[in-house]
């Protein structure tokens, strides 16, 4: 039987700095790791939450217009936590231009904005997104200006590429196929002939389609320019994986307690324990406890001696059969965690009551928080 994942612990623990909330999409990760950021906030952590969800329902939930890629504290009437509230949203292409401008220097900085492979990776090449996350990560924990950072991973069916995207971003922009881009840059426009009429259709064809048919000599351009950064750009890369794998850091893995969910779960459980991730436990979101001490038949029996009664209670039989249903969903979800549980048992769990509407404003993210913290 696994122990009970004790929310408020973690959050209030001085030692704990980074809780990154990984899981795959759906399963209210977004709303949970906003959620734990108020309760720190509220507990007396200067806290900071980055979001990878562009929708804008999180900075209505709390209370902000928008959200932009910088911080920005929640300042709303009538909240008055003992620490600090701030949010953000990533924005990859924005995120990447600051990276290239502190890496790259001005004028060589400027040289890698306007090339038009570089506008391409930016937003599309495979991993950005994930490498990006974890770029602001690094630079929100460099500043010390908050003493916990929640993390909102982006939704992923590959799992951790959040953990990966370092080592995948930096090795294709560091791989034998695209570094042979600089050989003709620096040999002139003899030196891409070359290379593109010595048998390198297929490489060609490759390179074209990374770069959306742009001329492999954009390629070759922002090779030649990312040389003088590249160093900076995988340093920054191993000290964020550094960061993860630290002891300030936790891991939260968050999912709905349905099969696909849940075994979403078990492959994060597994990786995280593969790559050495310290992880905290495991949100099961959205459960449907039962509310009344009444058995599936009991209810089922009680609502049909209703119906056959000379009394007519309509109301009464369809409580008891909505009873009824709600006692089989939550069996099920019982089974699906103690599954779970079996193959797993030294993760911690808690659940989650679902809500009966969606989270738009500070109460909502308060509700949750305090059921995060309230083992039912």
């Amino acid at each position: 039987m696994s122990d009970v994942l004790e929310v408020d612990k973690l959050i209030d623990d001085p030692e704990s700095r980074v809780i990154v909330c990984c899981g795959s999409g759906g399963v209210g990760k977004t709303t949970t790791a906003a959620a734990l950021a108020l309760r720190a906030a509220e507990r007396g952590r200067q806290t900071v939450v980055l979001t990878i969800d562009p929708a804008r329902r999180l900075a209505q939930a709390l209370g902000l217009r928008e959200l932009g890629n910088h911080p920005k504290q929640v300042q709303v009437e009538g909240f008055e936590p003992k620490g600090e509230l701030w949010a953000m949203m990533l924005d990859m292409r924005r995120t990447f231009d600051d990276m290239v401008r502190v890496h790259a220097g001005p004028e060589r900085a400027e040289q890698l904005l306007q090339n038009p492979f570089y506008q391409t990776i930016s937003t599309s090449f495979s991993g950005t997104q994930e490498y990006m996350a974890m770029e602001k990560l690094g630079q929100l924990a460099a500043t010390d200006e908050w003493d916990l950072i929640i993390v909102d991973t982006p939704p992923s069916r590959s799992a951790l590429d959040f953990l990966d995207a370092p080592t995948r971003l930096s090795t294709a922009l560091d791989g034998r196929m695209i570094r042979l881009l600089t050989g003709p840059a620096k040999a002139g426009g003899w030196g891409l002939r070359k290379v593109v009429n010595a048998g390198f259709s297929m490489f060609a064809k490759a390179v074209s389609t990374i770069i959306g048919g742009q001329l492999l000599t954009d390629a070759s351009a922002f090779m030649q320019a990312f040389d003088s950064m590249f160093g900076g750009f995988r340093e920054r890369a191993r000290k964020t994986s550094e960061l993860l794998r630290s002891g300030g850091t936790s891991f939260l893995v968050v999912a709905a307690p349905e099969p696909d969910a849940l075994r979403e779960a078990s492959y994060f459980v597994e990786r995280l324990s593969e790559e050495s991730m310290p992880l905290a436990g495991l949100v099961a979101n959205r459960t449907h406890p039962v509310l009344a001490p009444l058995s599936s038949a009991e209810a089922v029996a009680a609502a049909e001696q209703l119906a056959k009664g000379e009394t007519s209670a309509p109301l009464a039989e369809a409580v008891l059969r909505l009873h009824a249903d709600r006692v089989a969903l939550a069996d099920r979800e019982t089974r699906l965690l103690a599954r779970f549980t079996r193959a797993h048992p030294e993760v911690p769990l808690v659940r989650v009551p679902a809500l009966p509407s969606d989270v738009h404003d500070l109460e909502g993210l308060r509700d949750i928080g305090t059921k995060l913290a309230t083992q039912s």
